[in-house]
């Protein structure tokens, strides 16, 4: 539930009428000055904490399999990080400066009821990528409790609930209902879980990396592997495509970033705490996965590439009491070491993927979907929506292949929250000269109309020249025109840039003035 003390506050910095209006709630209210406590190491924490995660950890093994050498691919995760940075801080400024979060700073924009469709937009998208964390717990999970009880990955028999087996969605199911506990908690149980999580994450990363590769006796393999490209122009075509990739992994994020700079103590703040904690920690925790899966290569010799990737199958490696391929014993013969390392790798990876789940997938859909009903939807309620929805989009079918992963959903992704970012800023920063109404943002009649047609259009026209190359990256269609496969590569940037230039144009045509700040 929302702080009725921290509702009365925001309400008594506002106009009377506000209390009453349709798109007003405690969830979505401007969080009162002295109720902005996160400081610096709060927003360096909530990102490093969220990049510690399977998905980074995978990252590189995407790139590397599209044949980049190790530097290549760790280059490409530091420029497409540092790209994404820059919308991330520009929207994360009304957040701060006005304690907003994004549905109703998107009111600005695109109209009080037109911000729902940027909003229901980037609440899809997050509970896509809730479902794949969610399903990345459960396989931890499973894990553990194979290790202790292997008769566990045979219940049910052969039996699978849409393509899922049934040991394998009982622990999806129970590492989902964890987000539920915490959800109920509020926006404070989130800064202090993504407080402690941080550390904690780093130093169990860090001992899997010093063991694996003590016991390989050195950095592995991996590291030597030559780039498949022998020049530029080979290159090119594969890393422009997966730098995009790259900002369309923290693309969501760059929208919705003001639900946590609305709780910042100031801009000098979350400015430093996002700048120190986003790529520095892409770029070290993609570091660490590629010598942990270098040394694992020395060590579990005729296993996979593709496996060795997953942190859970090195880790089930770990624990298992059967040897590895290739090996007459387990890695850890004690059987009592193994079920130590067990409780915490499974600990480990259960933290790290609450701790980004809650922050970037379940916060802001929480907001987004109560944005639609103020008055009936409620900040738990929209959370409890993003929850069914992450189980029905079948996560499990997202990670089938890397192709699918990075050419389908992260570059879909980056073409679909490309063009409302571009919007967003174009008109906080170029039209309204970071200048906001904030009362008549709550207000059905007030300064901001109902529908704004100029974002429409140009989310519309932003979004359009992408759409083919994404139905080939998810596979509905087999070939497209040549443009759009050009088009699709620059999928973020396309789309950002087209976006913000058709909104501003129309919007000096329509004569959109600054709005006067109401104190």
């Amino acid at each position: 539930m929302h702080d009725p003390e921290l509702t009365q506050e925001a309400l008594a910095a506002l106009p009377p009428d506000i209390a009453d209006s349709p798109l007003f709630n405690g969830d979505l209210a401007p969080v009162p000055e002295k109720r902005r406590n996160w400081t610096t190491y709060n927003f360096a924490a909530l990102w490093i904490s969220m990049a510690h995660c399977i998905p980074t950890y995978t990252l590189a093994g995407g790139l590397i399999a599209k044949g980049m050498n190790w530097w290549q691919a760790l280059l490409t995760i530091g420029l497409g990080n540092l790209i994404v940075l820059v919308p991330i801080l520009l929207n994360a400024h009304p957040g701060t400066k006005y304690g907003i979060p994004f549905p109703v700073l998107a009111r600005a924009s695109f109209g009080t009821a037109g911000a729902n469709a940027p909003a229901v937009l980037r609440g899809l998208v997050a509970c896509g990528w809730f479902g794949i964390n969610a399903y990345i717990g459960g396989e931890a999970i499973h894990t553990f409790i194979t290790t202790f009880a292997p008769g566990f990955g045979s219940l049910g028999g052969g039996a699978k609930i849409a393509g899922l087996a049934v040991s394998h969605l009982v622990t999806f199911l129970l590492f989902w209902a964890l987000h539920i506990l915490i959800l109920y908690r509020g926006m404070n149980a989130v800064r202090v879980f993504e407080n402690w999580a941080a550390p904690i994450v780093l130093v169990l990363a860090a001992l899997l990396l010093f063991w694996v590769v003590g016991r390989a006796g050195g950095a592995g393999p991996l590291l030597d592997k030559p780039s498949q490209f022998k020049s530029l122009g080979e290159f090119w075509p594969v890393f422009v495509p997966s730098v995009t990739a790259m900002v369309g992994f923290w693309a969501t994020l760059s929208l919705n970033i003001p639900d946590f700079t609305r709780y910042g103590r100031g801009q000098k703040e979350q400015m430093l705490g996002q700048a120190l904690g986003l790529p520095t920690t892409m770029i070290a925790f993609s570091a660490m996965a590629l010598v942990i899966t270098s040394a694992s290569a020395a060590v579990l010799k005729g296993v996979p590439l593709s496996e060795l990737w997953n942190p859970e199958f090195v880790l089930g490696q770990m624990t298992s009491s059967t040897p590895p391929p290739g090996a007459t014993e387990p890695l850890i013969a004690s059987a009592g070491t193994r079920a130590i390392v067990a409780v915490v790798a499974v600990f480990g990876i259960i933290i790290a993927t609450l701790s980004v789940n809650v922050a970037a997938n379940l916060v802001s859909p929480a907001n987004d979907f109560a944005n639609l009903a103020p008055k009936y939807v409620s900040f738990q309620t929209g959370g409890v929506i993003t929850c069914v929805l992450g189980i029905l989009c079948m996560p499990w079918k997202l990670l089938a292949d890397a192709s699918t992963y990075i050419d389908g959903w992260l570059t879909g992704v980056s073409a679909l929250l490309g063009p409302i970012a571009g919007i967003m800023i174009a008109d906080y920063f170029l039209v309204r000269k970071a200048v906001l109404d904030v009362p008549d943002l709550y207000r059905e009649n007030g300064r901001y109309p109902r529908w704004n047609p100029a974002a429409l259009v140009a989310l519309a026209i932003g979004v359009a020249p992408n759409m083919p190359g994404f139905l080939k990256g998810i596979h509905v269609i087999e070939s497209i025109p040549p443009v759009f496969d050009g088009l699709y590569i620059y999928a973020w940037f396309t789309g950002f840039l087209l976006s913000g230039a058709v909104y501003l144009a129309v919007a000096k045509r329509d004569g959109l003035a600054p709005a006067e700040a109401n104190h």
